[in-house]
C-alpha cells in the first residue's frame, strides 16, 4: 500500500513537472490522474487494498468537515441567541472500535466536534462515554456516533 501511494506522490511530481504548472488545482489533478493510471496498470494484481482505502479517507475527511461545519453553527447559534438550548447528558456509548489506535482516533474525532467530549473508556474497552451539549435523544446519538465516525474510521482501519 506504502509503494502504491509513494507511486501515486511521484507521478503527480512528474505531471506537475512536465507540465510546469504549480498551481493547487495541477497538483490535485496531477494525483487524481496517476491515481486513476495506476488503478488500471495494477488492476487484477495483488491487493488493490489502496484503490479501496483512498477514496474512503477523503470520502471520511469530507464527512468530519460536514460534522465539524454542524456542530460550529449549532454551538455559535446558541452562543448569539439569548435562549440557551443546551440539554446536556453523558452517553455510552457501545464500541465496536478494538484497538488502542481505533479507540483513541475514535475519541480524538468526538472530541474535536464542538458540543462532544469523550471522557472516559471502560476498563474493558467496549464502552466509550461521551458529553454532549446538545442530547434530545440518546438513542439518535449513539446511532449518529455508530453510523457516522466509528463506521466510516474502521472501514478505513481495518
Amino acid at each position: 500500500m506504502k509503494n502504491r501511494f509513494l507511486s501515486n506522490i511521484l507521478l503527480t511530481f512528474i505531471w506537475v513537472a512536465i507540465t510546469g504548472d504549480f498551481t493547487f488545482a495541477n497538483y490535485f489533478f496531477g494525483f487524481v490522474l496517476s491515481f486513476i493510471i495506476l488503478y488500471v496498470i495494477t488492476k487484477g494484481r495483488g491487493s488493490a487494498k489502496y484503490f479501496k482505502i483512498l477514496p474512503k479517507l477523503i470520502g471520511f475527511v469530507f464527512f468530519f468537515l460536514w460534522e465539524l461545519l454542524k456542530a460550529n453553527l449549532q454551538v455559535a447559534y446558541d452562543v448569539i441567541t439569548p435562549t440557551f438550548y443546551m440539554t446536556p447528558g453523558i452517553v455510552r456509548v457501545p464500541l465496536e472500535a478494538e484497538t488502542n489506535l481505533e479507540i483513541t482516533l475514535l475519541a480524538n474525532l468526538i472530541t474535536l466536534t464542538p458540543g462532544t467530549l469523550s471522557l472516559d473508556v471502560s476498563d474493558d474497552r467496549k464502552v466509550l462515554y461521551v458529553h454532549a451539549m446538545y442530547l434530545k435523544d440518546k438513542q439518535a446519538f449513539i446511532d449518529d456516533i455508530k453510523n457516522g465516525f466509528e463506521k466510516r474510521l474502521l472501514e478505513i482501519l481495518r
